[in-house]
């Protein structure tokens, strides 16, 4: 893959021609105007991504990051990190919760071994492992700058490699045992908030366990002392391979010119990254859910940004992001089937100032 200089400064805005002739197509369907809110937003960036007004997402890749986090150590988990890479392998045989939502909603999920304990033994398992888990943040940095820099080119690589296979579009998501740990770290840092307004309960924590994890999050930056200004230093001290493999994704998805679904909380926080190291590549980026952990929305305020899902999800593995494609194909198949005011026989509503 090309360095990460040369994927940036490569990423240009989307189509606006594109985008004002989509708007042109909504306002001659029968309905009221921008009546359908979000759809309607949502395909006219599609439409500015891919510089057509007549878009076909309809090749869709869910890529999952899957990486292990050293803070495990602390306890600020319910299980241990042998979990994360037996999800990878149940994603091989297609039994997990993104897998099952997946058959529904039209598209193939990849999971990536970017930074697992052990290796995946799954043949669908792509093992891209930067390193063996990352260091427990509590003690020292996650990783070295130049690992963090290798996970966001290994991300930026496997969307341009599906770009090459037809894909057109990408969802985000993770698995990764006390990711949540190093998201909120990372948020306490980027908002400038206390660890104990951007952290919640993860999957399960107990009362006595989510103090243990603020307390946690406290002392990994008071260690390693990130520099709020700088992504990939964020990343590197209190990060971990998952987020730097998504951040990745998102600069990746953009270079190749192709829509990227952003997932719940982890994921936005790769985003937001993202955008910090590019800001045109959140033209590319479409928010679908603000997941039930405390951060959640602050993260999408911050990304100017709008949900909209608000179904108290916290699963993890780009769920929300897969549920929302079926929003965006209901966008389409009113976009392409509606009468128009013509074929309605209705008389044609106007923008009124």
């Amino acid at each position: 893959m090309k360095n990460l200089e040369e994927i940036i400064n490569k990423i240009t805005p989307v189509d606006q021609k594109a985008m004002e002739e989509a708007w042109k197509c909504w306002d001659s369907l029968c309905k009221p105007l921008r009546g359908l809110g979000w759809l309607e937003e949502v395909l006219v960036q599609i439409a500015g991504i891919y510089g057509t007004s007549c878009p076909h997402p309809d090749k869709r890749a869910v890529v999952i990051m899957g990486a292990d986090n050293g803070v495990v150590e602390e306890g600020v988990t319910q299980t241990d990190s042998s979990v994360t890479i037996q999800v990878l392998e149940n994603m091989g045989d297609q039994l997990s919760t993104a897998c099952v939502m997946c058959s529904l909603a039209g598209c193939e999920l990849f999971p990536v071994n970017i930074g697992a304990l052990t290796d995946g033994r799954h043949p669908r398992i792509q093992n891209r492992v930067v390193r063996h888990g990352t260091g427990n943040i509590a003690r020292g940095p996650a990783m070295s700058r130049e690992e963090c820099m290798q996970a966001v080119l290994t991300g930026a690589d496997i969307v341009c490699g599906l770009k090459k296979e037809g894909y057109n579009l990408i969802v985000t998501g993770e698995m990764g045992i006390g990711n949540t740990t190093t998201s909120s770290a990372c948020a306490s840092v980027l908002f400038g908030q206390d660890a104990e307004t951007v952290t919640g309960r993860g999957a399960g924590l107990s009362t006595e366990g989510l103090e243990r994890k603020v307390q946690t999050i406290k002392k990994a930056i008071e260690v390693n002392r990130p520099d709020p200004e700088d992504a990939l230093d964020v990343i590197s001290k209190i990060g971990g391979l998952d987020i730097a493999g998504m951040v990745g994704c998102y600069l990746g998805a953009a270079y190749c010119r192709m829509p990227i679904l952003i997932d719940g909380f982890i994921s936005a926080i790769s985003a937001y990254l993202a955008a910090m190291l590019c800001g045109t590549a959140k033209e590319y980026m479409i928010c679908t859910h603000c997941s039930a952990e405390p951060a959640s929305r602050l993260v999408v305020e911050r990304l100017g940004m709008k949900a909209p899902l608000q179904a108290g999800m916290h699963l993890g593995e780009g769920t929300g992001a897969i549920m929302a494609l079926s929003m965006i194909d209901q966008a389409l198949n009113v976009y392409y089937h509606l009468a128009t005011w013509d074929g309605g026989k209705v008389e044609a509503y106007t923008h009124q100032v």
